[in-house]
């Protein structure tokens, strides 16, 4: 399949970025940052990304979605990258939206609409320490009565401090479950955690945190598969929104290249300057192709789509990384400095690295899945 956008996904670009630009630019993030916002987020704006479709978009028709698939959701979070936009986006629409379409009619109806619509954020609760580690959960779900009975820790929960609802990944004694938890239930701490790129998560901690069986969202036997399609989908976003993060810290550059004076020439004349720029184009190139590959793999359900995803992870991550730097450095180190935006794509390109799973998780992954 080309590596391509089609008509429509292009429009759908165009569409986001110019949203983005008029609604959430940089500064949007600077004014909840320097305000010290208590959500983080604005529910405005959300509201808004469900008018304009964006929240929907992998959320099917019939529940107020655009049914669309996985590249159009990594075309939103590639434009979200670019603007460093504080959103539900990843973690409602995506994360948490695919995991609902695999529960019970009451589950869907309940809150993909709310989604779609931009009336509501769910955060999924999987990661407990300081690395990504779904295979390492060791939060519990014991029957209980009609129910089960819910202990254990989550970390790195985006917007949990905000979200209308907890998906909580949580183990038992006949596989893995996925739990719909109220954050107002009995036992639910919830500790809003400001990340250094000023966006959003929490720590979740579950004491006795008693839930109905109506709350499994799917079974026990296909937990581990929900979420880890759930999961994959996610990398591939956020591979996406590095790619957005390092392709617009490369424009910037470029054009403080165009505009800063030194030695009586414009400093993107110095042809050091003009061969490390060329390199980064061309490794952002590579990694735009490395994400729009995996995506495509998840839309044709590509038996090495978790394999292409993996790879796109750690290679977006990489090249964002290197644009990231190479923008500090371009600049002369005052790119750090508060007044220019590249040190918050440098902030938020290390988040994001994490977010996931870093290069080194990923490539752990690539490494087992090619039977070494």
């Amino acid at each position: 399949m080309p590596l391509i956008l089609t008509e429509e996904q292009t429009l759908l670009k165009e569409a986001a970025d110019g949203f983005l630009n008029e609604k959430a630019p940089i500064a949007h993030l600077r004014k909840l940052r320097d305000s010290r916002d208590p959500d983080g987020v604005s529910r405005e704006l959300w509201r808004a990304f469900g008018e304009m479709g964006f929240a929907g978009v992998v959320i099917p028709e019939a529940y107020g979605g655009s049914g669309l698939g996985a590249v159009e959701a990594g075309v939103v979070a590639e434009a979200l990258g670019r603007t460093l936009t504080p959103s539900p986006f990843l973690g409602s629409s995506v994360l948490a939206a695919t995991v609902l379409k695999g529960g019970s009619e009451a589950q869907q109806a309940d809150w993909l609409p709310k989604i779609a619509a931009g009336e509501a954020i769910v955060s999924l609760a999987v990661d407990e320490g300081a690395k990504h580690a779904p295979a390492r959960i060791a939060a519990t779900a014991e029957r209980s009565g009609n129910g089960f009975r819910l202990n254990g820790s989550k970390a790195m929960v985006l917007d949990g401090h905000v979200a209308d609802a907890l998906i909580v990944a949580a183990r038992t004694d006949e596989g893995l479950g996925l739990f719909l938890v109220d954050p107002s239930t009995d036992g639910v701490a919830v500790e809003r955690t400001v990340m250094v790129d000023a966006h959003n998560a929490a720590r979740v901690t579950l004491t006795d945190v008693a839930v109905d069986a109506d709350a499994l969202i799917g079974s026990l036997e296909d937990g581990e598969a929900l979420l880890e399609g759930a999961l994959n989908l996610g990398r591939a976003c956020a591979a996406a929104s590095l790619n957005g993060a390092g392709d617009e810290a490369f424009r910037i550059t470029l054009d403080y290249l165009r505009t800063r004076q030194q030695f009586g020439k414009f400093i993107g004349e110095f042809q050091a300057l003009q061969h490390r720029a060329a390199h980064l184009f061309t490794e952002l190139e590579i990694a735009k192709a490395a994400v729009l590959g995996a995506l495509q793999a998840l839309d044709a359900g590509r038996e090495d789509g978790a394999l292409a995803v993996s790879v796109a992870k750690a290679k977006a991550g990489r090249v964002a990384e290197l644009a990231a730097q190479e923008a500090v450095q371009m600049h002369g180190g005052v790119g750090m400095t508060d007044e220019f935006d590249v040190g918050l794509f440098m902030k938020r390109v290390r988040v994001l690295n994490e977010l996931l799973g870093g290069a080194g998780f990923h490539q752990e992954q690539v490494a087992r899945r090619q039977g070494f």
